[in-house]
């Protein structure tokens, strides 16, 4: 373990310095222990501060993971139902096709299998445009399939769980997601919103590739060895807007505890008919067995609520990922082999792609090797 660790460690700061990424983290959890955490860099190019195990990441799409926990929960605590149309919360959303609105459903927006076509106006987020402005232009959008036959990943519609959820009681999203996640698993830097990551002293700061320049070096290959030039920025506001599909900011000791939980150590908080509900297979995501870095190891790929789920070396993995401007989220575990892996970068790089599933592949060797524990969520009920 600690000779895999070690190793682990070394390919993750050959990664990152490779790529001359500004700062990062990573942790591993084996069932409700942190085996490893580590942090590397800086939050910003100035060096000012350097990451820590507290230093909160923009989450992006990792973000979806949140929303449908609570979605699902409430819809447990039959306080609103996953069959409702999205039409009962937000009575302006039409579209093209007379009566198509009205056939999606809650549980549609949490599998992305509403049959709209793949990230429908996200690029009317980069505008400035009031999120009710871009829902009045749905009205123009024909459905591409009837719901649950075709997948289609959105942000914008994963925002409109947002008016579903707070009509179901009197909180906001923010603070319902404090009360019912953030604060029974003591994530304490944990938040929802762009003024909340504001507000906080210890945060990444972004970084977008400026260009690469020849270093005038080349690797043991023979190909040239290029150096990364990195850009602060400013966190945009765009996808804050969408807060149930991209909204949460955290640390990676935050991530930490979120990995436990969904592992089925926290069933006072996630409970095993919850967990099952999420990682329930919604919808084939054909698409993702070609992912770089990944393709040589997927033998499925789906989407549940708000978790993908894949077939990884002859294990199943409950993984998503995020990507928002100058940062980049990795997040996934594995109930068979009982381990999970998050790593957070700022920067918007796709080692953390390579790192990940280089992750899972050693991981999926490694692990399996021990005697396998029962189904821990089978054991809690």
């Amino acid at each position: 373990m600690t000779q895999f660790k070690q190793k682990f460690s070394a390919q993750v700061k050959q990664q990152l310095k490779h790529y001359s990424i500004p700062g990062g983290a990573y942790v591993i959890v084996q069932n409700k222990n942190i085996i490893a955490m580590e942090n590397f860099g800086h939050t910003d190019k100035a060096k000012s501060h350097n990451v820590d195990n507290n230093t909160v990441f923009r989450l992006a799409s990792v973000s979806k993971t949140f929303a449908a926990t609570i979605t699902t929960m409430l819809a447990q605590d039959q306080e609103l139902n996953l069959s409702d149309p999205i039409t009962k919360y937000v009575p302006h959303f039409s579209l093209a096709t007379e009566g198509a609105a009205q056939k999606i459903q809650l549980k549609h927006l949490l599998s992305h299998s509403s049959g709209l076509m793949p990230n429908a106006y996200d690029n009317l987020l980069h505008e400035n445009w009031a999120m009710k402005k871009i829902i009045g232009r749905f009205d123009k959008i024909t459905p591409i399939c009837q719901p649950e036959k075709c997948y289609g990943y959105q942000n914008i519609a994963y925002g409109l769980l947002q008016p579903a959820i707070e009509a179901s009681q009197s909180k906001s999203y923010a603070t319902l997601l404090q009360d019912r996640v953030f604060t029974p698993l003591n994530m304490t830097h944990a938040s929802v919103g762009i003024d909340a990551y504001k507000e906080q002293e210890n945060t990444a700061k972004p970084h977008i590739l400026r260009k690469r320049i020849k270093t005038g070096k080349k690797d043991p290959q023979g190909r040239d060895i290029k150096k990364y030039i990195w850009r602060t920025v400013k966190v945009e506001p765009d996808f804050y807007k969408v807060a149930t599909a991209a909204g949460v900011n955290a640390s990676i000791n935050d991530l930490a505890k979120w990995l436990i939980a969904n592992l089925g150590y926290k069933p006072q908080v996630l409970s095993p008919s919850l967990l099952t509900e999420l990682t329930t297979p919604r919808i084939k995501t054909q698409k993702d067995l070609r992912r770089r870095f990944w393709r040589e190891h997927l033998t499925d790929a789906h989407y549940g609520y708000g978790w993908r789920i894949y077939q990884f070396n002859g294990h199943p993995i409950i993984y998503h990922s995020g990507w928002v401007a100058g940062f980049r989220a990795d997040i996934g575990y594995s109930p068979e082999l009982d381990i999970g892996f998050a790593i957070v970068i700022n920067a918007e790089s796709n080692a953390i792609s390579k790192i990940s599933s280089q992750f899972w592949l050693q991981a999926s060797r490694i692990f399996d090797k021990k005697p396998r524990r029962k189904n821990l969520r089978e054991d809690l009920k």
